[in-house]
């Protein structure tokens, strides 16, 4: 199974912290084999709880901790965009989400960059127009 947007933020933040799977749910009182299920993209959705749980031990900023709770109601995003906001902090919740939103036609991937760079744009056109 494909590694999910969710799974892949997951990870990242893991990492960063520098903790194991097994560190992490003994802080987390989540079970590790479960967080690995969720890393890889074997389970999706987990429920508010666990993301809280995770989130508390994983500390990322508010803008990630947000991104990270609507990634786990919305686990057909693509991880692609992940890569994107780890690279990019000035992507904040709304303009990923709406990007996650979006939905393309055809079998190539879209360019996520160029994704943001249009909602940025459509953005500062409604507010300054």
């Amino acid at each position: 199974m494909a590694q999910s947007a969710l799974g892949a933020l997951l990870r990242r933040l893991r990492e960063e912290r520098r903790l194991s799977l097994r560190e992490l749910s003994q802080l987390s009182e989540v079970d590790h084999a479960y967080i690995s299920r969720l890393e890889t993209g074997e389970k999706e959705s987990p429920s508010e709880d666990v993301v809280g749980k995770l989130i508390k031990v994983l500390k990322p900023s508010e803008s990630v901790g947000r991104i990270l709770r609507f990634l786990a109601q919305a686990p057909e995003t693509d991880p692609m965009l992940v890569d994107l906001i780890w690279d990019d902090p000035t992507i904040d919740p709304e303009l990923f989400q709406s990007a996650a939103g979006m939905r393309f036609r055809g079998n190539t991937r879209p360019d996520w960059k160029r994704v943001i760079q249009k909602i940025r744009k459509l953005r500062e056109d409604m507010e300054g127009g």
